[in-house]
């Protein structure tokens, strides 16, 4: 930490092996004005890796890091190295731009959605980069971000016929299924959802938003059935009990379930 120099040297020179957007953050702490000048240069270098350590690296909410208080507060010094890289010729780098950009999100909604007006259109890999970098927003049905996608008020479209299993059981899946139907002649653009309502240790519920599919379906009706499994994983504990599940249409939860979750 002390030998800052050398240490940048070493950090362009490790990234291309390892990858070192771990490293690279208790030095934008310590120096924050020289070590966001050389992620501007970085941003520049003929190397992909080096390219990608520039806004992976600076990333407010980078998954298993320390977290990075002063660009989740004000976000202004990272947004000139994702300009940069939003047209990058490597798809690896672009998905880190639109990563930095889910981070944003999550404190500074506003900025999020302003740069993504202004970037869409401008090309079919930027638009999919936009649209990784708000999934977040889309996620919580925000509005504004979904009518940015094209995606309106499902009040056409009727949900009927949800059927839900009574229980499951540790280790098995959940079932569910439901009908969707308009009287207009299609469906149209639709981003079906569901959400689990997950039982946590304190006995209170909490959600978590799974996409089912997104598209412009030409049909008036549709009939979807799906399972979840409750099989563990790293990044959740399963608590028995009672659990919900909602079915959410273009951001909006049209319909209700429940189930128990028995272990």
């Amino acid at each position: 930490m002390d030998e800052y120099d050398l240490s940048v040297v070493a950090l362009e020179v490790l990234t291309k092996r390892f990858s070192g957007e771990f490293a690279v953050r208790p030095f934008i702490v310590r120096y924050p004005k020289w070590m966001m000048a050389q992620m501007n240069r970085w941003a520049t270098s003929k190397n992909e890796h080096v390219r990608r350590l520039a806004t992976e690296g600076c990333r407010s909410r980078l998954p298993w890091a320390m977290v990075l208080p002063v660009f989740k507060e004000d976000p202004s010094a990272v947004l000139p190295i994702l300009e940069k890289l939003k047209e990058d010729e490597n798809e690896y780098v672009r998905r880190s731009v639109a990563n930095n950009l889910n981070d944003i999100s999550k404190d500074n909604r506003d900025v999020v959605i302003e740069i993504a007006r202004s970037w869409l259109g401008t090309s079919r890999e930027t638009d999919r980069l936009v649209k990784h970098a708000c999934r977040t927003l889309l996620k919580r049905g925000d509005a504004e971000v979904l009518g940015l996608f094209g995606y309106e008020s499902p009040r056409h479209i009727t949900l009927s016929n949800l059927v839900v299993g009574e229980s499951v059981n540790w280790g098995d899946s959940l079932v569910f299924s439901f009908q969707l139907k308009t009287p207009k002649n299609r469906i149209g653009k639709l981003r079906i959802e569901y959400g689990i309502d997950f039982m946590k240790s304190n006995g209170r519920l909490s959600r978590t938003i799974f996409k089912i599919s997104e598209s412009d379906f030409p049909s008036r009706e549709k009939h979807v059935m799906r399972s979840h499994p409750f099989r563990p994983i790293s990044t959740r504990k399963y608590y028995p009990g009672a659990h919900g599940i909602a079915i959410i249409l273009n951001g909006e939860a049209v319909a209700n379930g429940a189930f128990e979750l028995s272990m």
